[in-house]
């Protein structure tokens, strides 16, 4: 499979850039996800579930084998992670420095060699030095050593159950399939301050290769970078862009992603079509889902809490539009059992006047007055705290 070369010459210019929306048409899986339309307005019709990275983050030190399953933002990844009832998978995107839009979490890759630590910028690689580490695609060949470093600084080999080589933007759009839609995140460094032209020429890489092979593919772009989000919606009209933001859990320079409050601001002021927060975040401050509603702005939530069913039929309770998980399994099934469409229901209450599933069991689950689900809102801020 070839790839091809991106050139700025090459990328769709604002007049370029189809008008009208290419999401009328879905996959099977899931009909009119999203709808948009050229005033912007744009709707999420049904609660999502989105793979985190895929089939889910690698959480290197955790207890947790689930969390060292699959290697993160892979092809491997993505395709396990599609077997399940998600609506999409969420991955990170960034450019190399020939051009090239590949699919990375970290600033920095690490690897050792005869005992040395070397860290290399992504932005910094040329598309052949990122795809050298590694599992190789080529029979008999050994990528370098691929290891990780965790936020507190330690250098941790990158060890999981199934592992798989690095990709490019292109190859998930080729090789994925293509019923499941795509949260494409444009990752930046949140300690670099980028020019205008930069950004413009990172996105316009990534543009290139989404007009070219997203088809008919539902797409999503996030960021946490609110000019670069700003940009993106700017230079096309076609997918919709989502702020993403800490939510307040964590304080930067750039007073735009300190809270939720912000980020409305920053959405309303650029046309933008939701936000994106840290789950806690939302906890903390429940009252901002009805601003945020209010705004006519849709909510997804990242964060290790959507894990737990519970708080992810909670967030459905409170109006939140979707979640990204990491146990893409056990919450997909979760949300299937905690929210079944009414005719599946009907179906089963038919099967079961006494409401027991074929196991014997009683099949319930939480129901709640406006009075207790107030009460539960102003309950959940205090516990977060803690």
């Amino acid at each position: 499979m070839a790839l091809k070369a991106v050139h700025v010459s090459d990328v769709p210019s604002l007049d370029q850039v189809p008008e009208s929306p290419s999401l009328t048409r879905f996959s099977t899986r899931f009909s009119s996800c999203l709808e948009m339309n050229k005033s912007a307005s744009f709707r999420i019709p049904k609660f999502l579930v989105v793979g985190h990275r895929g089939h889910g983050m690698n959480v290197l030190q955790s207890s947790d084998k689930r969390m060292q399953a699959i290697k993160e933002n892979s092809i491997a990844s993505f395709n396990s992670s599609a077997k399940y009832p998600l609506d999409f998978i969420e991955f990170d995107v960034q450019v190399t420095k020939d051009g090239w839009p590949v699919i990375f979490h970290d600033d920095v890759i690490v690897s050792e060699d005869n005992g040395t630590i070397f860290e290399k910028r992504i932005t910094e690689l040329s598309l052949s030095e990122f795809l050298s580490y590694g599992p190789q695609r080529e029979q008999g060949k050994i990528g370098k050593s691929l290891l990780r470093k965790t936020k507190d600084g330690k250098i941790l080999h990158w060890n999981v159950e199934i592992d798989d080589s690095l990709c490019t933007l292109q190859e998930a759009f080729q090789q994925v399939d293509p019923n499941v839609g795509f949260n494409v995140e444009l990752k930046f460094d949140d300690h670099i301050v980028y020019e205008q032209d930069y950004l413009i020429r990172v996105i316009q890489a990534i543009l290139k290769i989404v007009f070219e092979f997203a088809e008919n593919r539902p797409i999503i772009f996030s960021t946490f970078q609110p000019d670069a989000a700003l940009l993106i919606r700017k230079l096309q009209s076609t997918y919709p862009v989502f702020f993403l933001t800490n939510g307040g859990t964590e304080i930067f320079y750039d007073v735009r992603r300190n809270s939720l409050e912000e980020a409305v601001k920053v959405c309303l002021e650029g046309g933008l079509q939701g936000i994106v927060s840290e789950v806690k975040g939302v906890f903390r401050n429940p009252g901002a889902v009805t601003k945020i509603k209010e705004s006519k702005l849709s909510l997804l939530t990242y964060g290790r809490l959507n894990n737990v069913a519970e708080a992810v039929y909670m967030q459905h309770l409170m109006g939140i539009d979707g979640v990204i998980v990491d146990l893409v399994q056990e919450i997909t099934e979760a949300v299937y059992d905690m929210i079944k469409p009414a005719k599946v229901v009907e179906k089963e209450d038919n099967k079961s006047l006494n409401g027991e599933g074929e196991d014997g069991e009683v099949k319930t689950k939480p129901q709640f007055s406006q009075r207790e689900l107030s009460f539960l809102l102003k309950l959940i801020p205090e516990l977060i705290q803690h």
